[in-house]
């Protein structure tokens, strides 16, 4: 083993218990696999070049956030007082607020200053435990923007301390060069942005936003079979202000997850459940725009649809980088547990990235990326927000320290 970790009260997840709490546990690590996970009196640590005493602390897998959009120029600061000031949004538009001032900084912004601004909005999740993260494109909305927002993704997938899932989103918004054309925007997407994302590895998945405000159902389905084309997973933003029907679609193109859902009927869980489809869940958003809509988790739980949690971290309606916080709003005003969120930042948000297989549990053969926590319990994760209890993280086999509190 390269590294060992002792003194530890392991949380092991998987699809059918859920969580349970291992106590006198060790982890031994080869290169960045787990090579054993179990209590100690089945190993012998004794010989192992690196071994870690992390005194009687909470380990849990490492915390991913299947959802965000951490790559994007300025803000919405203004906009945001505004409305509480009882400015329409439409009056914001017009007058070059909403997303396409998002779109507008973002298009003149250097990939050296988006990546410089995603760096300091990833340092909240990863202090809140997340070793894995998916980054969404969305806000240049033109072939060189789109990928040039891609290439910062990828660039910050190169860090050591962080691993990253990368995601076109540019059927995302209509473009003011197509503002009366959106077929042709979205021709222009399957033709020429989809292929070159993919030609050039940028992308691991293809996102689109399903909806009124956004694109129609007929619209995603010509992007996602675009998508399969060139060899890509497929997302959505689907069933957040209305029902469309998307979420069923995707899912029955073969779609990772489906995220927002509070719009979700029957008929959609049911092809989620049918399709394997995650249905990804994002508190932030719902939180931020006061929304009163809830999605249908009492019909995901009936059907047993993995249900995953993200940040949706966004200039619009979730600048909120923190996960756990996400945990908690999930607990508040979805009535979800805190078993049932430590497994959507786990297991469930490794199904949403296609990354099951290795990732999102502690077990042999799985990735070796964990968070160790000065918590004595893995509900204190949703339980509370803002105190600084992660000790350390291990991403792929290798250590990072953080600070954190004395109890």
């Amino acid at each position: 083993m390269d590294r060992v970790l002792t003194n530890i009260n392991m949380i092991t997840l998987d699809g059918d218990t859920g969580y349970q709490v291992i106590n006198d546990a060790m982890i031994g690590i080869e290169k960045d696999r787990i090579a054993f996970a179990g209590h100690k009196e089945h190993f012998d640590c004794h010989g192992h070049p690196d071994v870690v005493d992390c005194q009687g602390a909470l380990v849990t897998p490492g915390l991913i956030d299947c959802h965000t959009h951490l790559v994007f120029a300025g803000n919405r600061a203004t906009e945001f007082e505004q409305r509480l000031n009882g400015v329409p949004y439409e009056e914001i538009a017009k007058a070059g607020g909403g997303i396409l001032s998002t779109v507008k900084a973002t298009r003149e912004a250097s990939e050296d200053t988006l990546y410089r601004l995603a760096r300091q909005r990833l340092q909240g999740l990863k202090n809140d435990g997340v070793t894995t993260v998916e980054i969404k494109s969305g806000y240049g909305l033109t072939l060189d923007d789109e990928l040039k927002m891609l290439r910062v993704a990828r660039r910050i997938g190169e860090m050591p301390d962080i691993n990253v899932s990368t995601t076109l989103l540019a059927a995302h918004a209509l473009p003011p060069e197509y503002s009366d054309d959106p077929n042709s925007y979205i021709q222009f997407v399957c033709d020429e942005i989809i292929p070159a994302a993919a030609q050039e590895n940028l992308a691991d998945a293809v996102d689109v936003f399903c909806e009124g405000i956004g694109f129609s159902t007929q619209q995603c389905q010509q992007v996602f079979r675009a998508a399969q084309k060139h060899g890509l997973a497929l997302k959505g933003h689907t069933e957040q202000l209305s029902n469309l029907g998307g979420s069923a679609m995707a899912a029955r193109m073969g779609a990772l997850s489906v995220d927002h859902i509070e719009y979700l009927d029957n008929e959609g869980v049911a092809a989620l459940a049918a399709c394997g489809t995650v249905a990804t869940l994002l508190p932030g958003a719902f939180y931020f725009l006061r929304e009163n809509q809830m999605p249908p988790i009492d019909q995901l739980r009936q059907l047993n649809v993995p249900m995953a949690i993200a940040t949706d971290f966004n200039p619009g309606t979730s600048p909120i980088a923190s996960i756990r916080t996400m945990m908690n709003m999930a607990c508040t005003f979805f009535r979800m547990t805190p078993e049932e969120c430590l497994q959507g930042v786990t297991t469930n948000a490794a199904q949403a990235l296609g990354m099951s297989e290795f990732r999102g549990q502690i077990r042999e053969g799985m990735q070796a990326d964990l968070a160790i926590w000065n918590l004595s319990h893995p509900a204190e994760l949703s339980y509370r927000i803002g105190v600084p209890d992660l000790k350390a993280r291990v991403v792929n086999g290798d250590l990072f320290i953080h600070q954190h509190s004395e109890r």
